[in-house]
């Protein structure tokens, strides 16, 4: 793109957004402020993974977005366009051969190496707002780890519910000491963070906040001993499409307006599609 800097930001952005990352990763799960730039996109629809994305790219990148586990969403064709029109980067739909994914909440389902990098859109980085709205107090509850009132507030869903009632956003404890925000995505994820080879970067541009979590660390979602954490339930559900019943599924309604469920990963099931129809099903791709 003529008249902008290479991956639009200019160096001294990318340089300050590059040592707080590094910050973020000598402490798993803590959440370092940035001084977040103004993007070409709206506030909330991933500037804080953008400028991560941008601040880490280079021409040996090869780079996947996805949106909801799409690769076609408004939103995911569009942060794409703006990065290869100002890097011209390779850009690819399947999972294995991209080097950085950034996503809205969803880790794709086939399993990630060492070598690639996966940027969460984070819409609100703060995992105790649910239960203190002060910032200061919030701030000095994670400094002294005292997380008693978010284990309060899981305690009372049991009681007034019979479960906890958390979806999306289910807070995890990083290497036994930060409580973090894991962003949207659904719990059927939440297990795929523990000791995972890839590194993970959270970023919130509106809220001015990013963290990371390193390959191969301890991440564990909030539980009790009589109350465990459980992921999403798709017994006696499979995929229209590809016919998985293995994977997070998402439900959608068919031309005749019958309901229908089908794989959130729309790259995993594209391809898991074309290996059914070649006789060469295996799990993973």
């Amino acid at each position: 793109m003529k008249g902008y800097s290479y991956a639009f930001l200019d160096e001294y952005t990318k340089r300050e957004i590059r040592r707080k990352i590094l910050k973020a990763v000598a402490i798993p799960g803590y959440q370092v402020p940035f001084a977040s730039r103004e993007m070409p996109i709206a506030k909330g629809w991933g500037t804080g993974g953008l400028q991560v994305t941008l601040s880490l790219i280079g021409d040996s990148d090869v780079l996947k977005v996805i949106d909801q586990g799409s690769d076609d969403s408004v939103n995911a064709i569009n942060i794409k366009r703006l990065v290869q029109r100002t890097t011209d980067v390779k850009l690819t739909k399947d999972t294995k051969e991209a080097t950085i994914i950034q996503t809205r909440h969803r880790i794709p389902e086939e399993d990630l190496n060492e070598d690639q990098i996966i940027v969460f859109q984070v819409p609100f980085p703060e995992p105790l707002r649910t239960v203190e709205p002060s910032e200061h107090l919030t701030r000095r509850m994670h400094a002294e780890k005292d997380y008693s009132k978010i284990w309060l507030y899981l305690y009372e869903n049991i009681v007034q519910y019979g479960d906890i009632t958390f979806g999306a956003r289910y807070p995890v404890m990083v290497n036994d000491r930060y409580l973090m925000d894991p962003s949207p995505i659904p719990r059927w994820d939440i297990p795929r963070l523990h000791n995972a080879a890839f590194l993970s970067l959270f970023c919130a541009g509106r809220e001015k906040r990013l963290y990371a979590i390193p390959p191969y660390t301890k991440v564990e979602p909030l539980e009790f001993e009589d109350y465990k954490f459980e992921v999403e339930n798709f017994d006696g559900k499979v995929c229209e499409r590809c016919g998985s019943d293995d994977t997070f599924l998402t439900k959608s309604v068919d031309e005749r307006g019958n309901e229908i469920w089908l794989c959130s990963d729309t790259s995993f099931c594209e391809k898991r599609r074309r290996r059914k129809e070649n006789g060469l099903f295996a799990k993973g791709g």
